[in-house]
């Protein structure tokens, strides 16, 4: 008879503070904002450091993006679209279609 929680359990409880949610929430989008970015850039055959030179950027930069490390600027966005050969869309979707 343990009164430990789960994993899942201790994640809905923490997530229920506000403040716990939003860092929660900021992670994510820097997480799939850097997946995005190094997946475009394997399909393109690119190194950390080629993306770097196009976009004006030092490697470890890229680096730490891709990581999910830093939360970008639209600027910077742009600059790293760009480099990739894409165009920067950025919009609103209602949460209750957000994935």
């Amino acid at each position: 008879m343990s009164d430990r929680t789960d994993w899942g359990g201790l994640r809905e409880q923490t997530l229920e503070h506000p403040e716990a949610l939003a860092s929660y929430e900021a992670t994510r989008i820097r997480f799939e904002l850097g997946r995005a970015v190094r997946e475009r850039r394997e399909e393109l055959g690119m190194t950390q450091t080629q993306l770097a030179r196009l976009a004006g950027l030092q490697q470890p930069a890229v680096a730490r993006f891709e990581a999910g490390g830093t939360m970008p600027t639209l600027p910077l966005l742009e600059r790293l679209a760009v480099a990739l050969g894409m165009r920067l869309h950025v919009g609103f979707e209602p949460l209750d279609k957000a994935g």
